[in-house]
């Protein structure tokens, strides 16, 4: 069974990518979605069998001997306990929704199946790290998944900005897989293994290790923790490495929500838990783990107040629920963790498929300033946008009621260094989140409609523009202001241009009709109509499972608590202002963003324009992008530059092989200069030789010369 779950999705893949065009489109997405559509229901079999009270725990399942190297020997092999079948659950339900609602967005660009064949191959690496028995297996599956990501994020390779957001992506990605890897060669030299039943065993007997490096001796375990956590980092998008996540946004809107909801977001909170022995054993690590997590978590959910992208204000929403399962982790909540990541693939797959109708109704309008009053021409959209919304602000009795209430609740109980700083994040972070959430759903939904003036513009669903461009985004933003002030721009786009000019430009090249929103085709909204259910009911139903009085039959021992972790239990102990706390600030956001853009929508235009520095610094993501231009790209590029030019060019070729061809092609110069056909000029030459060996036996008295005089 768990061969066909992670083969079928390679299969699918493989005859969408080599046979798509002889095939058609048509029959690689059916292909490609039939065969993930069947390992998704093998998932649940799966899910229900291991957690079942008929499972004892991890099992092995042997595919070959991958390689021996001396000491090292690493099988493929499949790791089948709980944590495995949750991710196999999440992993293929996400992506055959994606697959299938794909088969509409999707449906007029002429390259489907290159399309579904990397979506499946995607998930096939996503599926490859989840079921990894070894570290090595993991990090093939986690460089396979980054691969898939550049490909998919750069799917519409013809834009830049496409380009751009792939490269992006894949090269801050290495940034953190580089702490990864060094991670992965420290587990070996410590354990003399990279499986999990090699690694797992030997962590009490290394609690007092210690190790040099960089020329100071350290905790072993910590060390190697902190390396492992860094390759968490770039790929969950945590602070200082979480720059790609919202230029990822370039990419298809199905490939946002694959890539946000279920898969490659989350492989560094697998990848923790699935360490969490590891971890426990490091407890220093594990500070560090809550305080990114914390800082991750407010960081991002500033950001999110201000952003205008519609697909954008979600992205950042991931990188704050990646925080919040981060902070879990490191209190030594896995459980919540790991719940937290179950319920948020189904409100957050809910919310990026539903911006996807979206868009697809305003004809790939992104821009939340140019929409508005939709609600009456996609209901259908609107009340699944409504419920994401619910769950993802943690509404009472909704899935991220039940995980996100307990992180805050384990951040407060825990005893850890650093479990205050984390708490206080995550509550603010709650009452940002409600108000961007609920500001999203106001500017797109409700209020006056302001597409009907200039027409919802942009390029088709070819792939040549899902974003449009910057500068008729402002211009757009600065017409609807100034009718009506329902949007809180400044007089300046969001790197600081004028407006005016933008707003010229995009009169002379976008004069369309306007054209009425619609709802989107059955294939999409079936999707957001199942996703709709778990975002709504999956806490409640598996709440006792996962972190409730079943917990521990359960996960049976897929994850460590070790003797002195008692933060599960001790999270009923929470006082109830805490355990009120994430409500109240759930309706305050909701108030907030009710007074300002129902009420009084004039209001965040007046707010932006009184807080220019503050709203330019949060509309500029905090500047990491500039900062790290400056002290990482620029450098690194004018360094690159100096080598091709300096010395490649002008010393190693220039005194190497293209110096030692000049020198000798100047010599053959001279020399045919001296082949003139004349004997006078041939006699002349040999009257200089002699001449000249005179003159070396008159100034050295050489021997040689004395013979030929003699």
């Amino acid at each position: 069974m768990y061969h066909a779950i992670v083969f079928l999705p390679l299969i699918g893949s493989l005859i969408a990518g080599l046979f798509g065009r002889r095939i058609g489109a048509k029959a690689s997405e059916f292909v490609t979605t039939s065969l993930v559509a069947f390992a998704a229901l093998l998932s649940w079999v799966a899910f229900f069998e291991v957690t079942g009270g008929h499972g004892h725990g991890a099992t092995r399942h042997l595919v070959a001997n991958w390689f021996t190297v001396g000491d090292l020997a690493v099988d493929w092999a499949f790791r089948a306990d709980t944590l495995t079948v949750v991710m196999l659950v999440v992993v293929n339900s996400v992506s055959c929704l994606v697959h299938l609602y794909s088969t509409g967005y999707m449906h007029e660009d002429p390259h489907r199946p290159r399309f579904f064949s990397y979506l499946s191959l995607f998930t096939f690496a996503m599926l490859m790290l989840v079921t990894s028995d070894n570290l090595v297996q993991m990090f093939f599956g986690w460089e396979g998944v980054g691969l898939a990501s550049y490909l998919l994020i750069g799917f519409w390779y013809e834009k830049p900005s496409a380009n751009a957001a792939a490269m992006k992506a894949f090269i801050v990605n290495r940034v953190g897989d580089f702490g990864f890897s060094l991670g992965i060669f420290l587990v070996f030299v410590l354990t003399g293994s990279v499986a999990f039943d090699g690694i797992f065993p030997k962590v009490a007997e290394l609690s007092n290790a210690q190790f040099h490096f960089l020329g100071t001796e350290w905790h072993a375990l910590t060390l190697c923790c902190l390396l492992l956590f860094m390759g968490a980092m770039g790929k969950s998008a945590q602070f200082l490495l979480h720059t790609w996540l919202p230029d990822a946004m370039e990419g298809p809107t199905p490939v946002s929500a694959l890539i946000h909801a279920a898969t490659m977001v989350t492989a560094g909170v697998f990848m923790v838990a699935r360490l969490s022995p590891l971890f426990e054993a490091a407890p220093n690590a594990l500070i560090v783990v809550t305080v990114i997590g914390g800082i991750t978590a407010f960081f991002a959910a500033t950001i999110g107040l201000v952003q205008n992208d519609i697909k954008r204000v979600i992205a950042y929403s991931t990188c704050s629920q990646l925080g919040y399962m981060f902070v879990a982790l490191g209190v030594g909540a896995y459980a919540a963790g790991v719940f937290h990541l179950f319920t948020h693939a189904f409100f957050k797959a809910l919310l990026f498929l539903g911006a996807g109708s979206v868009i697809h109704a305003m004809h790939h309008e992104q821009d939340m300033r140019n929409m508005g009053a939709l609600r009456r021409y996609i209901p259908f959209t609107t009340a699944m946008m409504a419920i994401g919304t619910l769950a993802l602000i943690g509404f009472p009795f909704t899935a991220g009621y039940y995980s996100k209430d307990a992180i805050i609740e384990a951040a407060y109980v825990s005893t850890r260094p650093g479990h205050t700083l984390a708490f206080l994040a995550t509550v603010i972070a709650a009452f940002f989140t409600s108000f961007y959430s609920w500001r999203l759903f106001f500017m797109t939904f409700e209020g006056q409609k302001r597409w009907a003036a200039h027409g919802a513009h942009g390029h088709d669903a070819h792939g040549h523009d899902d974003h449009h461009a910057d500068a008729h985004a402002t211009a757009g933003a600065a017409q609807a202001d100034g009718a009506r002030g329902h949007h809180e721009g400044v007089a300046h786009d969001d790197k600081g241009h004028d407006v005016e000019a933008a707003l010229h430009a995009s009169h002379e090249h976008h004069d369309h009709a306007p054209h009425t929103p619609h709802e989107s085709p059955r294939v999409m909204t079936i999707p957001l109509a199942i996703l709709a259910v778990g975002a709504l009911f999956a806490g409640m139903v598996f709440k006792n499972r996962f972190i409730g009085e079943g917990m521990d039959e359960f996960w049976k021992g897929a994850l460590a608590h070790g003797p002195n972790n008692h933060i599960m239990h001790d999270i009923h102990n929470a006082p109830g202002w805490v355990q009120n706390s994430p409500f109240v600030m759930l309706v305050l956001g909701f108030l907030v963003a009710y007074w300002m853009y129902i009420r009084s929508p004039s209001l965040p235009h007046r707010l932006a324009g009184s807080q220019p520095l503050l709203y330019r610094f949060l509309l500029n993501k905090w500047y990491f992008d500039e900062i790290y231009d400056r002290i990482f790209v620029r450098p690194a590029k004018g360094f690159g530059e100096f080598l091709w030019k300096v010395g490649d060019g002008r010393i190693i070729d220039g005194m190497g092989p293209n110096g030692i061809a000049a020198r000798v092609l100047d010599v053959t110069r001279g020399a045919v200069r001296l082949q003139t056909g004349y004997v006078y000029h041939y006699a002349f030459v040999m009257l200089i030789g002699v001449a000249l060996l005179v003159s070396w036996y008159l100034f050295t008295g050489s021997p040689a010369v004395s013979a030929v005089a003699h």
